[in-house]
Order: C-alpha cells, then structure tokens, then sequence
C-alpha cells in the first residue's frame, strides 16, 4: 500500500494529536498519505500547517484505503463516499464505542503494516434506500448500518405498513420503524429490541420503536428479500427517513420507502484477528465502566 487518506474528526481528535502521530507513523514506513475532513462544518477548525489536506472527494479516488479517527459515525460519514471509489475504511476508535473500529487509539503502530499489505479485508452488506412518491422515485441513498422511519417531535404515533417481497409482514401503529444490516445490529435496531447479528451475515432486520401493539415482533430476513414501509395517513403529524443517521428527508402520506440489499459492499481494514463476542463484551463493559 502506498498512498492513503487519514480523515479526522476534529471534535474526537482534539488538537489533532493522533492524526500527527499516524502520519508520521506512516511517513517512516513508506506510505503517502493526504489528510482530508470527514464533513464540513459551519465553524470549520484550525488545520495544522505542517500536514497537507485535500477535500475528501478530491483525494478518495487516487487512495488504497481510507483511515478514520473518531467513533462509529465518522466511519458511517464517510463509507458511502469510500464504497463508491471502491476504497476500504480502517477505523481508530477515539469515540466511545467505535464497534466497527479495528483499533483503539494506543494501538497506532499496527497501521505500519498496511506499508507491507500485512493486513485483511472483510465485507459488509450495505442497504439500498428509496423513496417513492406517486410512483415516482424522489430520494436514493446507501447506508451501512440502517435506515429508519420515525416520526416527529410531537408525542404522537404514526401508523406504518411493512411489506417483504409485496407480501404485508407487519403493522405497526408507533413512532417508527428500523431496518438495518447486521452491521447496524448492534446500534439503534438494538437499543429498540431488535437482535444482534453477527456483522459479516448477509441478513435485513426490520425492527419496530415503541410500536402500539402488543404483537409487535422484530424480523431477521434474508438478504435477497425487498422490503417496502409504507406511510399511512397522518394528517398534520410527520414522518421523516433517515439512512445512517443523516440529515432526516420528511415523507408525506403514502411514501413508500423501499429497502434492500445494495449492490455495493463497504470493505474493512482488519489488522486483528479478534472474536466479533470478545469485541461486544468488552466494548460495553467499557461503556457501563464509563457510565
């Protein structure tokens, strides 16, 4: 590997002390690297002089692979525009879970193997995502962990329909629904009920929040399924979309959002060979140690 992009978040990487460290680390073994923001910011932060930076688009596509430093969101800020340029993601926890960071920031050295290729790659399913209205499409997207239908901020249920493959699976009168990759099985499908997958699987979970219902089930279903979540009336109440935890898209009456298995698979940097159960249990013994 000889050229790389090192992508930091700013508010994890304070004073951006690891990203100058991991460049430097790489400097010494041989490999280039550019450093690029994982998104724009409304007060953008003092870049250090001595690195070079590039925007995050512009420097992708020349890249071997892609390095982030922060938690589990700035590596979903960035798989799409990796996945698209075909570039894999090594993660660097300096959030406080980071489930799919393959390091912790005191373990930097190991990225000095990526100058050898002394590393492999593992694939994750990424999701689809449309909207369409009248029968027209308004609204595309990939998502690596999830895409949810909620509702607004008003304390209100919204009454959703579930269909896989054109066959109604559920309704479920609530404050939304989740479908997620086993990926994003360990995040909000989780906290709302839903199981954990392992994240290498090739499955589609459709997890309801606070349904209304007493026979409210969540569903693991095969990859190959289309799932469909229908808008049903809702008056002067609102619904929105949001895939990965992005800027929410609103949906009227009768969206339908249509979900499946995107062609693209976001691919992973592991330097480790560490079990996907040691990983879970350690990462929330941490997080309740914290609390």
């Amino acid at each position: 590997m000889k050229r790389v992009v090192l992508s930091p978040n700013p508010y994890r990487d304070r004073g951006f002390r690891i990203l100058r460290a991991a460049y430097a680390l790489l400097c010494q073994s041989g490999v280039e690297s550019v450093c690029a923001l994982p998104f724009e910011s409304e007060q953008p932060p003092e870049l250090p002089q001595e690195l070079p930076f590039a925007a995050l688009e512009q420097a992708l596509p020349q890249a071997e692979a892609l390095i982030c430093f922060g938690g589990d969101g700035t590596i979903l800020h960035c798989a799409r525009e990796a996945t698209r340029c075909h570039v894999p993601i090594l993660g660097i926890n300096v959030g406080n879970v980071g489930f799919m960071a393959e390091l912790e920031s005191g373990e930097l050295e190991l990225i000095a193997r990526l100058a050898t290729d002394d590393y492999q790659l593992e694939t994750r399913m990424m999701l689809d995502v449309t909207v369409r209205r009248a029968g027209r499409s308004i609204f595309h997207d990939l998502a690596l962990n999830d895409a949810v239908v909620t509702k607004g901020a008003v304390a209100r249920v919204i009454a959703l329909s579930v269909s896989c493959d054109g066959v109604e699976m559920s309704s479920l009168p609530g404050d939304g629904v989740i479908v997620s990759t086993p990926t994003g099985s360990t995040a909000y499908s989780m906290s709302a009920g839903g199981p954990i997958v392992e994240p290498t699987a090739q499955n589609l979970l459709v997890t309801p929040i606070c349904a209304h219902t007493l026979a409210a089930r969540s569903f693991v279903l095969s990859s190959e399924r289309n799932v469909v979540v229908q808008v049903g009336p809702i008056g002067k109440k609102s619904a929105y979309l949001s895939a990965d935890g992005g800027r929410a898209f609103r949906l009227n009456a009768y969206d339908q959002v249509c979900i499946c298995r995107a062609e693209e698979q976001t691919r992973l940097i592991r330097l480790k060979d560490v079990n996907f159960y040691r990983v879970l249990n350690h990462k929330f013994m941490n997080r309740q140690a914290i609390r």
